[in-house]
């Protein structure tokens, strides 16, 4: 059993009013946003708060927290964004492997429920450690303008 006690501070913390994806996407600066891709439909950004070192999500520009609302479009960019996000995290990063998913709703573990948003997260074999566990503490390896920069650099190869 793998547990993330730090998620949690961050689920139940305060909230800042307006949403996160389209305050980032409504600047230019993707260098400080880490939007790697901008789409017709949709935008790739990495996740402030990662799961594991390279963790981003494809997420609509429409918000909307159900994806059955999402136009046809969308969905099938959602979907295209999703393939290439692996495809630039097996050539930046090499993982041995990929989680890929959404959490619709609060319940089901969204941090941000009320804008869909899918999420890609690279793992590799011992990528959980005695740190996370034990010592509420989490060990990525990268710095995110590091990884934004590397994963900018092949998303598109």
């Amino acid at each position: 059993m793998k547990f993330t006690p730090w998620r949690m501070a961050y689920i139940l913390g305060p909230r800042e009013a307006g949403c996160i994806f389209c305050e980032a996407v409504a600047r230019l600066d993707d260098d400080k946003t880490f939007i790697l891709h901008r789409g017709k439909t949709c935008f790739a950004i990495l996740n402030l708060y990662p799961y594991n070192n390279g963790h981003l999500m494809i997420v609509p520009y429409e918000h909307t927290a159900n994806l059955a609302d999402l136009s046809p479009d969308t969905a099938v960019e959602l979907w295209d964004l999703t393939r290439t996000a692996v495809r630039a995290l097996e050539r930046g990063m090499r993982p041995n492997g990929l989680n890929i998913g959404m959490n619709l709703g609060h319940v089901a573990g969204a941090g941000v429920d009320d804008h869909l948003h899918m999420h890609v997260v690279p793992r590799w074999e011992g990528d959980t450690s005695f740190m996370g566990i034990t010592g509420n503490t989490r060990l990525i390896p990268q710095d995110l303008s590091e990884t934004w920069r590397l994963l900018r650099s092949v998303w598109a190869a």
